[in-house]
């Protein structure tokens, strides 16, 4: 088999650890692997299949010969992406930094696998929300086809990357040993311990903060449909890894439980948890390190005559991040457009 050679740029990170852990088990077919972040994290030892890598400082002539970068995140890919692609690699990018651009796709891969062969160099990975709703939105928006969508996420700390994760633990630990008055939040705007905090990225000028606006826009651009309306409400909740999504979903047409229900079970990347009666249903607790969407709680709409609401939840850094960009680079090799 063909082998590609592989840079990951942020390797030093949660995801650019999880890109890694992702490629070695999938057996993704490395021929170089180049291990690229800042400054900072330079000379830091990584170990991938039993080899250690050291870590180089990012310039922009770390891509020669490399036939795939994937970027970690953060702003690297402002200044890193286009001496990649001016160098012979694909990009795929897990940042925000591109997804708006129509010139490059915004690609999940058991929903629109056709847009990765119109990429001029850069395909941008959605939002680790927007990939979970959407691998689940698929199956039902080719049965009915969606008017609205309704979405409420509870966010793992995990979203913020390892400062979100750390924080969580800290306060956790302060709160257990008497200390709660000592806490000063960093990674989030208030105390996440045994609370909730309704505020993801920035506010904007609709009132809606932009996770919640991401949703809508890389929706629509997913399904090529600037039709579908969709409001999304982002909460951070106080769970280490694997966001939840509460959704409800609008289709032109009526559509039973059971054949919804039959078209997730079906769907690639879908596993369905659905027997409430039993108290099965999808938890983070069981979806963490694993790269499938898990749905439950079907159940049809009571206040629209076609409407679906569900209950998803995935592993937002694996499928939701590295995962979903390995997927894409799998799609590239599989097209033969690397």
């Amino acid at each position: 088999m063909k082998k590609f050679n592989v840079a990951i740029v942020g390797a030093s990170g949660a995801v650019g650890h999880e890109f890694l852990k992702v490629l070695a088990e999938r057996d993704f077919p490395i021929g170089e692997l180049r291990l690229l972040a800042t400054e900072r994290s330079a000379g830091t030892k990584i170990k991938f299949k039993d080899q250690e890598y050291e870590v180089q400082a990012t310039t922009n002539d770390s891509f020669a010969g490399i036939d795939i970068a994937l970027f970690a995140g953060g702003s690297a890919s402002t200044v890193y992406a286009k001496p990649a692609v001016e160098a012979g690699a694909v990009v795929i990018d897990n940042s925000s930094n591109f997804r708006y651009d129509p010139e490059v796709p915004l690609v999940v891969p058991e929903v629109n696998p056709q847009d990765v062969r119109w990429h001029k160099g850069i395909i941008a990975n959605p939002n680790c929300s927007t990939i979970i709703m959407v691998v689940a939105l698929k199956p039902l928006h080719d049965l009915g086809k969606i008017k609205r969508v309704v979405v409420s996420t509870y966010q793992a700390c995990s979203g913020a990357g390892l400062p979100g994760m750390e924080e969580l633990q800290k306060e956790v630990e302060m709160i257990v040993a008497g200390q709660a008055d000592s806490i000063a939040p960093k990674a989030f705007a208030h105390q996440i311990a045994f609370n909730l905090i309704p505020q993801i990225d920035v506010l904007t000028d609709n009132g809606y903060y932009k996770e919640e606006m991401k949703m809508t826009w890389e929706t629509q651009k997913i399904f090529h449909d600037d039709n579908i309306k969709l409001a999304a409400t982002c909460v951070r909740v106080p769970v280490f890894r694997s966001h939840s999504e509460a959704v409800t979903v609008e289709l032109e047409k009526h559509i039973t439980v059971e054949e919804a229900a039959a078209a997730l079970r079906k769907a690639p990347g879908v596993v369905v948890i659905d027997d409430p009666a039993n108290n099965k249903y999808p938890m983070p607790l069981y979806t963490s390190d694993t790269d499938e969407v898990y749905v439950g709680r079907i159940r049809e709409d009571i206040s629209s005559e076609t409407g679906i609401n569900m209950w998803v939840v995935a592993d937002q850094i694996r499928k939701g991040a590295a995962t979903n960009a390995i997927q894409i680079a799998e799609l590239l090799i599989r097209d033969g457009l690397v």
